[in-house]
């Protein structure tokens, strides 16, 4: 991946730099042809894959520097193999910093919005503000929503919107994150309500690239057209049973589609082989919010 994020920048690069090729005279140049435009929203999705990095004007020219340096055939000023490796950590010092920035201003985005009139905190720090009373059951954690429903940064940058595209959105209300699970509980259908998401209720330090920093609080509008209860699981096959819709002659427990399938072999692979030792646990994982 980091591979071709460099050629993509070098490519991008060459066209706007007004390197041998580009036939540009220099990157104030308007894009003006359709290859000009296509090479310069290239230019600006790579600039949304490194946000991560929050560059400065100086530090945009020592890239800048380093990428003319290798497609130029240049001596360059340090070893690729020596301070490649550094780029991670650097990404990662940078996108904690960001996100610390971005708590610090959610956090004093939250502390006014919790004293609206109306304003409810509920214990995992989630402000629940009504706008319009609903009627009818409300929602519990495993129940299917139908919402509309309209995301903002604490700047008011928005970066969702149901209303923009159309159609509502429906979900398993324990599928998403945690903020939603929890506020969405406490309305009724034909409601609207204000969800003010802390970080750790909606996209964490991660945040949901490109459009949600890391440490982002979050707060959304939202409208509940309907709930639904969760549909009940398929009833369970008897033991020695088949599956519903395995074919006829299917031995006992076959599903769908696996006609004549056998037993897994005995641990090890042979009989009286003994098994192999497990393999060793792999680092547990953070879960990313859906």
């Amino acid at each position: 991946m980091r591979a071709a994020l460099l050629t993509a920048v070098a490519v991008s690069f060459l066209a706007a730099s007004g390197c041998p090729g580009s036939g540009k005279g220099g990157a104030s140049a308007n894009p003006t042809t359709e290859d000009d435009k296509t090479l310069y929203a290239l230019g600006l999705s790579i600039g949304q894959s490194v946000k991560v990095f929050n560059l400065t004007e100086s530090e945009i020219s020592m890239v800048e520097r380093g990428l003319e340096d290798q497609v130029l055939h240049k001596t360059p000023a340090v070893e690729l193999k020596d301070y490649g490796p550094k780029i991670g950590a650097l990404a990662r010092a940078r996108s904690s910093k960001a996100a610390e920035a971005e708590k610090q201003k959610g956090g004093e985005y939250a502390a006014k919005m919790e004293k609206e009139a109306g304003a409810q905190k509920l214990p995992s720090g989630v402000i629940y503000i009504e706008q319009k009373a609903g009627e009818g059951e409300a929602p519990t954690a495993t129940s299917h929503v139908k919402v509309n429903y309209r995301g903002t940064l604490v700047d008011g940058t928005e970066f969702d919107s149901s209303y923009k595209r159309g159609a509502p959105a429906e979900f398993a209300l324990n599928g998403v994150v945690r903020c939603w699970t929890e506020g969405m509980q406490k309305m009724k259908p034909g409601g609207k309500a204000k969800l003010v998401c802390p970080p750790d209720t909606a996209y964490g330090d991660r945040g949901a690239p490109p459009n949600v920093p890391g440490g982002a609080t979050l707060t959304f509008e939202v409208e509940l057209l309907e709930a639904t209860a969760a549909p009940a699981p398929p009833p369970m096959p008897p033991p020695g049973a088949n599956a519903p819709g395995a074919p006829p002659g299917a031995p006992p427990g076959a599903a769908p589609g696996q006609p004549g399938m056998k037993a897994p072999p005995p641990p090890g692979g042979m009989a009286g082989k003994p098994p192999p030792p497990p393999a060793p646990p792999k680092p547990d994982e953070k879960p990313v919010s859906k």
